[in-house]
């Protein structure tokens, strides 16, 4: 007698589970590509995909990812039992919705944010873009790159002659009988390993007529990421990032290794989406690359990249490029001695035209010599490096700019994998991991605005 009568009565008014379920009433699921959302004439009606979207949105704001374990929430689980109206769906029903619809799940992210643009979530002045690794459903021991595939051939090469030479030297001692357990464990073993060299064989053969740099097995989508990013095989994934309230405005999947040529790609959708004509946008050095960065400024977006220290000046210890000003006016550079250094020479980097400046006469006797280079020190100068030019100097007017990213784009990455303890995919294949981290970015900001406004705030902004 002391329960409540009504499972309605257990939901409060501030719960989650109400907003969640007044959000995917107000979508236009048919326009966002989930399929059967309109039922049949005939046979059984399947469950609703309003129904089990709730579900899975339920589920990872809720760190519940697993379909069987979804399955075992909607039995037990008070606040699932209200949201789903007492629907049961087994475990291959809720997973073959994820997997039908996971081109879908973009769409509902999207249209989160624009709700949360509409309540004037997003500052819409700077973006911070980043990216991290997140583990695929795919051992490290289950991918090979052309290097290991020709050390792995090139091993067992060496092992099978190995092999052959102590089959033969077996076959003497036992007269050429060939019927010793030695000689028949040995023959064997060669059998096996001639196997395994054809499978390598056949995997560096796909590698060359795709042009592929290395294949998974497992999952042949994910990747072998860089060693310090400690995700051995893994998806690459990128985020747009609102200074704001740190909310996500973009996101995306990739297998690419480095983040180097993904940054208008990830801001430009960004910036189109909260409806702006220029953003600032803010990215680590791993993204330094010329032609992505006037990309950004022909898309409206002001790119701030600081430049990576690299190259033959850096590692010799000598005077690095930045150190050389360069006058646009006479098209010359002036070095650290005062020198002039003029254009001498022409080329070509990546199809972009290069050109390198130097001063052969002031180089033997200048008394920088020792700090600046061993013979003649050359500064090369791409045909658009105008762009770097105007980005150092915007990085020297705002240097707490960078600071800023690293608060701005961790927070996300540092909720997604410690909270919601989403460190590695569920799925195979790039685009069953789109839809599941669509779903994550979803659910992230979802939990940010219900934690800024409150539910009632929201709820009454889906239905006003």
């Amino acid at each position: 007698m002391l329960l409540p009568e009504a499972v309605d009565d257990y939901v409060g008014a501030d719960n989650p589970v109400r907003f969640i379920d007044a959000f995917v009433d107000e979508l236009d699921l048919s326009a966002a590509g989930f399929v059967r959302v309109a039922a049949k004439a005939t046979g059984r009606p399947g469950y609703a995909p309003a129904d089990l979207l709730k579900l899975y949105i339920y589920g990872y704001l809720n760190r519940v990812r697993s379909s069987r374990r979804l399955e075992l929430e909607s039995h037990r689980n008070i606040e699932v039992i209200w949201l789903l109206r007492s629907l049961k769906p087994d475990f291959k029903t809720i997973a073959d919705f994820r997997r039908d619809n996971r081109a879908a799940f973009r769409s509902v992210f999207r249209e989160f944010v624009l709700l949360c643009r509409r309540l004037d979530l997003y500052g819409r002045e700077l973006l911070a873009v980043d990216g991290t690794r997140i583990k695929a459903v795919n051992n490290k021991d289950r991918n090979f790159t052309r290097n290991s595939l020709q050390d792995f051939i090139r091993a067992a090469d060496e092992r099978l002659d190995d092999y052959l030479r102590r089959l033969d030297e077996g076959d003497i001692e036992e007269g050429g009988t060939g019927d010793g357990a030695r000689t028949k464990n040995l023959a064997e073993m060669i059998e096996a390993l001639r196997q395994k060299r054809g499978r390598y064989g056949a995997m560096l053969a796909e590698l060359e007529r795709t042009g592929e740099s290395q294949i998974s097995l497992t999952d042949p989508d994910s990747r072998a990421m860089a060693a310090h990013t400690k995700v051995g095989v893994g998806y690459n994934i990128q985020i747009a990032v609102d200074a704001k309230n740190k909310m996500i405005v973009e996101q995306a999947v990739t297998n690419q290794v480095v983040d180097m040529g993904l940054l208008t790609q990830t801001a430009e959708p960004a910036r189109a989406i909260l409806d702006v004509e220029n953003i600032d946008v803010v990215a680590d050095r791993g993204y330094f690359k010329i032609e992505d960065i006037e990309a950004c400024e022909k898309a409206g977006l002001t790119p701030h990249v600081p430049k990576p220290q690299r190259g033959s000046s850096v590692r010799n210890g000598f005077f690095r490029k930045d150190e050389f000003r360069y006058d646009p006016d006479q098209d010359v550079y002036i070095c650290p001695a005062g020198e002039t250094l003029s254009p001498h020479h022409e080329g070509k980097l990546r199809d972009l035209k290069k050109i390198d400046y130097s001063n052969p006469a002031a180089c033997p006797a200048c008394p920088l010599r020792s700090r600046c280079t061993t013979d003649r020190r050359r500064v090369s100068r791409l045909e658009n490096e105008a762009v770097l030019d105007r980005m150092a100097a915007r990085l020297k007017a705002r240097p707490d700019i960078l600071a800023r990213r690293r608060e701005t784009v961790e927070h996300p990455f540092g909720s997604i994998k410690q909270w919601m303890n989403q460190g590695a995919f569920l799925m195979k294949g790039l685009d069953n991991v789109r839809a599941e981290f669509s779903l994550t970015a979803l659910v992230y900001n979802l939990r940010r605005a219900l934690n800024i406004l409150g539910v009632e705030a929201m709820m009454a902004a889906v239905r006003g």
